[in-house]
């Protein structure tokens, strides 16, 4: 189990763990850049070394000769350097775009686990401020900051030993130089903003839920005057945000200011010191040069890493947030190794029989007791007012929940009654279509959005069932037929034509359990009678569980149970 607040190396190290099944790829990309990052230092070094050549023997014709070497070393070390940076970023990026994709998989398939259980309580502007924005933000983590560590602290050590060999004293500055601007200050900056960059995601995706919420209501903010104060709200949330934001920016100049500081002082010092060894005689000319050169244009991986921690504060709260959402526990675990299910009739000719249940959302108690059957190839009428507990129990049916007491039963062609948490989860979906009270259609044409239930069905099945959900009509009166695409959360769709859609769903769905909950609460008195004429018409071959507030509708069932 993952600590609730972990520190930012222990979030770094969950991310790194990710990176396993790229491990080679980061492994030459880092060799890649550290070479590089070498070839870079040394043109500036073997400059110097020429220079120190030229300053000292201009007359000399035997040294002056070894100035074509220098400068055709010069020219191949500056060519390769940019071929190693090249690679270095292509194997980079390749990890970071690879293993965003693993992610996103990962994270869809966390929500497929957690919902709907988990996931009815939670800010959906803020799940998508996360599955959007903060996974992308990792790219920053897998292309700029695995690898920049590595190569930082790979050069680094590299520097002070080459450093060291000229002259001892040089060597052990340029290490504390390199700790303190590489590792001191970004881990002082970070410590100091850890809290307001996981601040600044969780109100990022606050904002991000109120955006939405508004959007989608915005019909009612204008007709109930609204406007002003979903303004105000909105500009406060930005103002809290923005205040977030100035915060994290003041602490990135304060830490790059302190960097620039620093590497200026040392590099001074350096200079200094080896002035100081010359004059004793310890070194000569040519060290000082090579030793002060090699120590000013060393510090580009560890500014790198430096730089690193003005942005690093953001994307590990929001590598925070996403390991947060993969270590959830979902509500119900879905069954795997149980029975794999094929309804039948039992003797009493029912299909399923509901025990004693009880359950309760926390601490509300939707149903206490509650126990009836459901009898095969019949309409059982579950009716009561609003809050009873009918679409609960639609929902344990189909287990989104496990009961908090009592059983449900369903009937096996071969095993007979078992209890629903033995049956295999897939296999005991595939015999049940539910219609709830809220019809989800995607950005998509109309006969994508019906064949949902269905992949792969034909037109004519697409037709059929929209012919029993009364919407057929109205689909063919359409410019564009059942190709018409619907507007984003069915925008260009009234509520009882989504209601409908939901409703073909069903009746093109093969499985032989029909939950309806409220299926005609938006429709009108004539396409509620002609949906449920063709309830009752289905019922003939498939068993059909109805609930309703309504006692009109209650006329179709061969049975009614009072909630």
């Amino acid at each position: 189990m993952r600590d609730k607040n972990p520190s930012g190396f222990q979030i770094m190290k969950n991310l790194i763990g990710l990176v396993k099944p790229l491990v080679f790829v980061m492994l030459l990309g880092i060799l890649l850049g550290t070479v590089g990052s070498l070839c870079a230092i040394f043109v500036t070094v073997i400059g110097a070394e020429g220079l120190a050549i030229a300053l000292l023997s201009p007359t000399n014709p035997m040294l002056l000769k070894s100035m074509p070497k220098i400068l055709s070393t010069l020219l191949a070390v500056a060519v390769l350097r940019g071929l190693l940076h090249y690679g270095e970023q292509y194997c980079n990026h390749y990890i970071a775009f690879r293993i965003l994709a693993i992610i996103r998989n990962k994270v869809f398939n966390k929500l497929r686990e957690l919902c709907p259980a988990k996931l009815e309580r939670k800010e959906k502007g803020n799940l998508i401020a996360l599955i959007t924005a903060d996974i992308e933000l990792l790219e920053v983590f897998f292309a700029h900051t695995i690898s920049p560590i590595a190569i930082a602290i790979m050069s680094s050590l590299f520097m002070s030993i080459f450093i060291g060999v000229h002259y001892l004293p040089a060597g052990i500055i340029a290490a504390i130089a390199y700790v303190t601007v590489g590792g001191m200050i970004p881990a002082s900056n970070e410590i100091n903003t850890e809290k307001a960059g996981l601040k600044y995601r969780n109100m990022f995706g606050k904002m991000n839920s109120f955006i939405l919420g508004a959007i989608y209501g915005v019909d009612d903010t204008i007709q109930f005057g609204r406007k002003e104060k979903t303004a105000a709200e909105l500009n406060d949330l930005s103002e809290d945000l923005s205040a977030v934001r100035t915060t994290l920016i003041k602490h990135e100049k304060s830490q790059r200011l302190l960097t620039n500081f620093s590497i200026q002082a040392f590099s001074l010092i350096m200079l200094g010191v080896m002035l100081f060894a010359y004059s004793n005689g310890r070194v000569n000319f040519e060290q000082v040069m090579i030793v002060t050169a090699a120590m000013m244009s060393s510090f580009g991986p560890v500014v790198a890493l430096a730089s690193l921690s003005n942005t690093l504060n953001q994307t590990l709260a929001c590598g925070n947030r996403i390991l947060s959402l993969l270590d959830e526990e979902p509500v119900v675990d879905e069954v795997t190794e149980g029975v794999e299910f094929e309804m039948v009739e039992s003797v009493k000719g029912n299909i399923a029989s509901v025990n004693n249940v009880s359950f309760s959302y926390g601490n509300v108690e939707a149903l206490k007791r509650k126990s009836l059957s459901v009898p095969g190839n019949k309409i059982l009428g579950i009716h009561g007012p609003s809050g009873s507990g009918k679409s609960t129990l639609l929902h344990l049916l189909m287990r989104f929940w496990d009961t908090d007491e009592g059983q449900i039963y369903y009937y096996d062609k071969e095993e007979g009654p078992v209890t629903v948490d033995f049956i295999n989860t897939d296999s005991l979906r595939e015999t049940q279509s539910l219609v709830s009270q809220e019809t989800w259609v995607s950005h998509d044409t109309i006969a994508n959005n019906i064949a949902i239930a269905k992949p792969g069905a034909s037109m004519e099945e697409i037709e059929a069932a929209a012919k029993c959900a009364s919407i057929h009509d109205f689909i063919a009166g359409l410019s564009h037929g059942y190709d018409t695409v619907i507007g984003e959360d069915g925008c260009t769709l009234s509520e009882g034509e989504k209601q409908r859609i939901g409703l073909a769903r069903a009746f093109l769905r093969e499985g032989n359990l029909m939950l309806l909950d409220e299926p005609t609460s938006a429709l009108d008195a004539i396409n509620e009678g002609m949906i449920l004429k063709s309830i009752k018409e289905q019922a003939n071959e498939k068993t059909v569980v109805l609930v309703s507030h309504r006692k009109s509708t209650m006329g179709i069932a061969d049975s009614v149970v009072e909630f």
